[in-house]
C-alpha cells in the first residue's frame, strides 16, 4: 500500500503538491507512482523561470521500466528545481516526498483546491 501523506495535494497525473508557508508550491512525484516506474536512473529537470499552466509537462523521469511525463499540478513560474536529483535520481524511489522535482511561484493557490486530498487520491489509485 503506497504512503499517501495528508498534508499534500494530488494530481490524478500522480504529482503531489505541498503549499509552503511562503507561498511557493513544491512538487514531486507520489509513492504510488515511484512504484509504479521501479528503479529510477534518469530525471529530466526543467529550467528555472519557466512557466506552466495547469497539466502542462514539466519533465520525464525515467526509470529501468519506462518513461513518463512530470505535469505541473498548478500553474506558476519555476523558481527552483532539485539539482540533486541530477546524480541521485533514485531519491525519488528511497524518498519520493523529500525529493521534491520543482518548486513554482503559483498564478492562482486556489488551483490547490481543485487536486485530490489524500483521500480522493487513495481511491483514484485504487487503495
Amino acid at each position: 500500500m503506497s504512503d499517501i501523506p495528508a498534508d499534500l495535494r494530488f494530481a490524478e497525473s500522480h504529482e503531489w503538491a505541498r503549499l509552503e508557508a511562503d507561498g511557493t508550491v513544491t512538487v514531486g512525484i507520489s509513492d504510488h507512482a515511484q512504484e509504479a516506474l521501479g528503479d529510477v536512473v534518469f530525471v529530466e529537470l526543467t529550467e528555472i523561470g519557466k512557466v506552466f499552466a495547469t497539466g502542462d509537462q514539466a519533465g520525464v523521469v525515467e526509470s529501468v521500466k519506462a518513461a513518463s511525463d512530470i505535469y505541473s499540478p498548478v500553474g506558476g513560474e519555476v523558481i527552483a528545481i532539485n539539482e540533486e536529483l541530477g546524480g541521485s535520481p533514485e531519491l525519488l524511489n528511497s524518498d519520493p516526498y523529500g525529493a521534491w522535482i520543482f518548486k513554482l511561484k503559483p498564478s492562482d493557490k486556489a488551483e490547490l483546491d481543485t487536486l485530490l486530498d489524500a483521500a480522493g487520491y487513495q481511491a483514484a489509485i485504487g487503495e
